[in-house]
């Protein structure tokens, strides 16, 4: 497979899933606000720009962090290239660049969504933004659907399936980052801090599998637990590193020449290993934000791994002596 094809599988996926993870995280954060109004009105809308990383170029734009400002920042802001319509559009044109790579069902998909989410009337999402979440959430989870069902688990499924645990476990990280930092920040057992674990869990599609594996009460460090290691959840950080080293081991067995992966795989697998030994209750004592930051920086060194693995292309210079020979003749 040409390294073009193989980075525009990759960043297909990581820029679909983008797209999901930002709409739930506002789609959570609407919600939340219902069930708490009043909490002060930037205090609940600047952590959604703080989980991108984006505030000084939110702060660039937009003197307040309301709910208007930041639902236009984060969906469709020309500057904003995490924006939602903006990773929708580079999926597809990751898409239409490797067409004869995926199905026609995976192209079509796609394609609707664009089309959605570009033609939908801007003033009536920000009057009423549930239904476009919806959608955008829907068809990430339908696009994952028809990739598993309709292309063969070959090359390009596990490129895709490299890109979206990637992208998926830096978002988990960021988002427990930001909002168990704000949680922590309020009284331990009250209704608000509740709230706050209650969304932080929703926003990574998580409430309902922690209820089923912990029935009593909603507590801090049980949720970190679940969202950082558990094995079994399909977005726990864990369980993403396990899928990304699982992709990136059978990439390198259908290329066993290729020497060029073990830098990923190293990487990848010391960071799983070694969230198989670390006990969450040691890093809630010590401290958890500066363990998160780390692991992001781990994560972005595995990226740059990838990149440098399968994706770098060095063009090779005409050796200089045979232009001279040829310029003689």
């Amino acid at each position: 497979m040409l390294s073009r094809v193989a980075e525009s599988l990759y960043w297909m996926s990581r820029y679909i899933e983008r797209a999901e993870d930002m709409t739930r995280i506002l789609a959570v954060n609407f919600l939340a606000q219902l069930d708490a109004p009043q909490v002060d009105t930037a205090l609940a809308w600047h952590p959604i720009v703080a989980i991108t990383g984006d505030e000084p170029l939110f702060k660039e734009h937009f003197s307040e962090s309301n709910a208007r400002n930041v639902t236009e920042f984060s969906l469709w802001h020309p500057a904003n290239q995490n924006a939602v319509m903006s990773c929708i559009n580079r999926a597809r044109e990751n898409a239409r660049a490797v067409r004869e790579q995926i199905t026609i069902e995976m192209w079509e998909h796609l394609n609707r969504l664009y089309f959605y989410a570009r033609d939908v009337p801007r003033a009536d999402v920000l009057a009423s933004p549930d239904a476009l979440f919806r959608e955008i959430r829907n068809g990430s989870q339908a696009f994952q659907g028809i990739t598993h069902a309709t292309l063969t688990h070959g090359e390009a499924y596990e490129f895709i399936e490299l890109g979206k645990y990637h992208e998926r476990a830096a978002q988990t990280i960021r988002i427990l980052d930001v909002k168990f930092a704000a949680a922590l920040r309020l009284a331990d057992g009250s209704p608000e801090t509740t709230l706050q674990l209650i969304a932080m869990l929703k926003s990574c599609s998580a409430f309902e599998p922690f209820r089923r594996a912990h029935a009593s009460q909603i507590q801090a460090y049980r949720v970190a637990d679940f969202l950082l290691l558990n094995r079994e959840f399909p977005r726990a950080v864990a369980y993403c590193l396990q899928g990304s080293l699982r992709a990136l081991q059978n990439l390198s067995s259908d290329a066993p020449r290729l020497a060029t992966p073990t830098g990923a795989l190293r990487v990848i697998g010391r960071m799983a290993s070694d969230l198989d030994y670390v006990d969450i209750h040691d890093l809630l004592r010590d401290d958890l934000h500066s363990y998160l930051i780390d692991l992001l920086v781990r994560l972005d060194l595995a990226g740059n791994e990838i990149t440098r693995s399968f994706f770098n292309t060095q063009v090779i210079l005409p050796d200089p002596r045979q232009q001279q020979v040829q310029q003689q003749q």
